[in-house]
């Protein structure tokens, strides 16, 4: 095996405990540790949750006196600054490490560089950009949170080959498979907040929790910029976090009546009428969430888009045929007018979930007429 191919064989493991903080550790990122002595893993560590020691300071316990002149592979470039906890590079010192190799530098303006920086000027080899690629998308959320301050949103949504999420009745239980259900589960679980559309709520009666055992739930958000919501929805039963995005339009003794049920309530500037959904991703990043599941209707689905606020989707494609005029569609809003002007979306996979496909992409606002996430 030569170096580069022992060196990606390692960095994926490092992802692959990464992986394991999936829905704990936010607002940090996931981290995976590989101690690595004479081609034999001697340690391993992940970070588990947000305050809880540092990937490497796990892998580095674990490996003990073998970490003398050993490498060590990241998956995120070692912090140098005190948070909740010391400075990891100054561990990766005192251990006696001999090769560092990270995958990607931390955007953290905070640590940017400087781990790496830190590291060399002590006399560590350090090696960059082994898996790069696969590193940065493992913590997208984390990217998009720290560099633009707000949550990387992804929208999934279940559609038929005839283009319908429900039927002209407006019934959408259930289009996709059990297995795709499951999985969803999954997503949800690995999310910081769940938002949806109260047209969601009247229509579906959701829980928007993960029916998995033992993991993360997350914030619920609906938008309801009335409060029209009914306080007998299977929301109110449960106990998970709660938050209701609303504006000045919504009744105070609404308010009064949805906080007594232990919901937290926003009330948040309007735009014709309906929450204004920057606002909304504003508010949930000073909460330090960093990722959203949109799992609403078309309406909540088409503001979040004209205002470039989706950055992945994923479309889960059943095998059925609704038909129906009215039948609705996964997107509303006003719409494109030429095919010219549509959004694009790249990067795009498939895989099977049972009976049905999982289309992923990204939301590529480089060309057409959207607002975009870079404006």
């Amino acid at each position: 095996m030569s170096p580069m191919e022992s060196d990606r064989l390692f960095m994926r493991r490092a992802l692959a405990l990464a992986r394991r903080g999936a829905g704990w550790v936010s607002p940090n990122p996931m981290v995976g540790a590989v101690v690595v002595r004479e081609g034999r893993v001697v340690g391993e560590g992940f970070h588990a949750r947000a305050g809880l020691p540092h990937a490497e300071a796990e892998a580095l316990r674990a490996a003990g006196e073998e970490s003398r002149g050993a490498t060590l592979y990241l998956n995120l470039e070692p912090c140098a600054h005190w948070g909740r906890t010391p400075p990891c590079v100054e561990a990766i010192v005192r251990a006696g490490i001999a090769r560092v190799v990270v995958a990607v530098r931390d955007p953290n303006p905070l640590v940017s560089g400087r781990g790496i920086r830190y590291l060399r000027e002590r006399g560590i080899e350090v090696v960059e950009g082994v898996m790069e690629e696969e590193a940065r998308r493992a913590n997208e959320a984390f990217f998009k949170f720290v560099t633009r301050r707000l949550p990387f949103v992804t929208w999934k949504y279940a559609v038929t080959l005839d283009g319908k999420v429900a039927t002209r009745s407006g019934c959408s239980r259930w289009l996709s498979g059990e297995k795709a259900r499951r999985w969803v589960h999954l997503l949800r679980s690995r999310t910081d907040a769940v938002l949806v559309g109260r047209g969601t709520v009247e229509a579906d009666d959701p829980l928007l929790t993960s029916r998995l055992p033992r993991v993360h739930q997350p914030l619920r958000v609906v938008a309801d910029s009335r409060l029209r919501l009914s306080p007998s929805a299977r929301l109110f039963t449960v106990r998970a976090p709660l938050l209701l995005a609303t504006t000045h339009l919504s009744p105070p003794e609404k308010r009064e009546t949805f906080a007594s049920l232990g919901a937290e309530v926003a009330i948040l500037p309007e735009r014709e009428g309906r929450v204004d959904v920057r606002a909304l991703m504003e508010l949930l990043a000073r909460k330090e969430v960093t990722s959203v599941l949109l799992e609403s209707g078309p309406t909540l689905a088409a503001s979040l888009l004209e205002e470039g606020l989706i950055d992945k989707l994923y479309c889960v494609l059943t095998p059925k045929l609704l038909g129906g005029a009215g039948a609705p569609t996964p997107l509303g809003g006003a719409g494109r007018s030429r095919p010219e002007e549509a959004w694009k979306v790249k990067d795009l996979s498939l895989r099977r979930l049972g009976e049905d496909v999982l289309v992923e992409g990204y939301l590529d606002y480089s060309t057409g007429e959207g607002t975009g996430p870079e404006s």
